[in-house]
């Protein structure tokens, strides 16, 4: 074990723009873990690093360092090359994760998926998942590993064996302002995904009016970052960056969206999201060997969601995590209205109009969210309570025409629902006098490794 280093030492060098040593990154993440550094000590020190950045070299110790601070996942030498994972930096309507893990495990892949809470205007896919009655997130290592062997996916909340200097770290960037730094935001991810044990992990960077980074070129510098440090840790790491300045999908809200990513098992659903479901998934498919190429695995993902296969595979794991087995059939089988039925409905469901008449040129992701958090689908601080029954569907789409006093957007809330919220919700509609351009593609780019030829399509 390295000798520890005096951490008001650190934090001057890091202070005053210098480079920390693999063996004082150690130091520090040592600290963190055990507890002997104090609050103030690591607030200092994450916002040394936001103002003065790290290098790679440092980044990639300071990911190691967070991935050992506690236990590793292990499993069988049969699934080697096989265990995947996917990651988003967080949007407005983001589903993916429910129909992806399922239609990966369809397609014979091990899906371990890690994932979080909503914080801010963000959802999470555990709260999206706990809106269905006894879904449990909390499985033990043992519990993971039998869900993957029956079942071949499994979506949980970290366990505090798993990189515990995470969780600690986590929770301060939020309140020290350091959350939008690219080494904080690259070891808090990859330590996660390096203590899963993963052969290949594909990492959906978003950028846009709701995404942490507004631009393309802010959200490849994170994107670089997180595919170098994943590649040196052993990992098979591809990043796709996609756009986020109108919710994924037509619907927002836990219980909704579970709602629209049963439509997408179903083989339907909204066009862009089967669309990013499909170009994530043929990533990674292509990158553990069961696809030559993304073109070949979005195709391979694509049959998985249409044959029904993703969709039982759900509804198995749904099962393994502690979802009656009854309500997991009729969840999976049912119609559109009992699927609502099961799953509950707001107070209230009412439906805004058009203003005015117009072309809709798009309907922006960020207001949406911030009405939609303050009557109750996120939270503020982490452990606040989240209503699973609020949310919002769009009633159009970019292109369509719009006559004053039609519906466009249907709000469920619970009786709360303000005239200063009717006055934000209607400024996220943008309508104009002709049909908007075709818009840009949902999938802006995709970033492999530094020397590594683009993903063979």
């Amino acid at each position: 074990m390295d000798p520890p280093s005096p951490l008001p030492t650190l934090i001057r060098k890091k202070r005053d723009g210098e480079r920390l040593e693999d063996a004082e990154i150690r130091s520090f993440v040592r600290g963190v873990t055990e507890g002997t550094a104090q609050q103030g000590q690591i607030g200092a020190m994450l916002m040394a690093i936001r103002l003065r950045g790290m290098d790679a070299g440092e980044t990639l110790a300071l990911t190691r360092a967070m991935a050992t601070s506690g236990r590793a996942l292990a499993w069988p030498p049969a699934w080697h090359g096989l265990v995947v994972d996917k990651h988003s930096t967080g949007g407005v309507g983001d589903k993916v994760s429910l129909a992806l893990a399922p239609a990966l495990a369809a397609c014979g892949c091990k899906v371990p998926m890690i994932s979080g809470r909503g914080l801010g205007h963000t959802g999470g896919t555990l709260d999206k998942l706990e809106a269905i009655p006894g879904f449990r997130v909390s499985l033990s290592p043992e519990e993971m590993c039998s869900a993957l062997e029956r079942v071949g996916c499994c979506i949980v909340g970290q366990s505090e064996e798993l990189a515990p200097a995470d969780r600690v770290l986590y929770g301060l960037r939020d309140v020290t302002a350091t959350v939008d730094s690219v080494p904080l935001i690259t070891a808090s991810i990859l330590s996660k995904k390096a203590a899963e044990q993963l052969s290949a992990l594909v990492l959906d960077v978003k950028f846009g009016g709701a995404a942490l980074y507004p631009t393309q070129d802010s959200a490849r510098e994170l994107a670089r970052s997180l595919v170098e440090v994943g590649t040196q840790l052993g990992i098979r790491t591809v990043a796709v960056l996609s756009r986020m300045d109108q919710p994924l999908g037509r619907a927002v809200g836990n219980a909704l969206e579970v709602l629209e990513a049963l439509e997408c098992l179903d083989g339907g659903g909204p066009p862009d999201l089967r669309q990013l479901v499909t170009a994530l998934g043929g990533v990674l498919l292509w990158q553990c060997g069961k696809a030559a190429g993304a073109a070949q695995g979005r195709e391979l993902l694509g049959r998985a969601l249409d044959d029904g296969s993703a969709r039982s595979t759900f509804e198995a794991m749904l099962g393994a995590q502690g979802v009656p087995p009854d309500t997991a059939q009729r969840l999976c089988s049912g119609t559109p209205a009992q699927r609502r039925r099961l799953l509950g409905m707001a107070k209230v469901c009412e439906e805004l109009p058009a203003l005015r008449e117009g072309w809709v040129q798009e309907v922006r992701a960020l207001p949406l969210a911030q009405v939609l958090h303050g009557l109750g689908t996120g939270r503020t601080r982490a452990g606040d309570p989240v209503d699973p029954l609020v949310g919002a569907e769009l009633l159009v789409g970019a292109g369509q025409h719009l006559r004053a006093g039609e519906p466009w957007l249907r709000v469920h809330h619970e009786g709360t629902l303000g005239a200063g919220g009717r006055r934000v919700l209607q400024g996220a509609l943008c309508l104009g006098p002709e049909p908007p351009r075709d818009p840009p593609p949902l999938v802006a780019e995709t970033v492999v490794p530094e020397g590594s030829a683009p993903a063979p399509q």
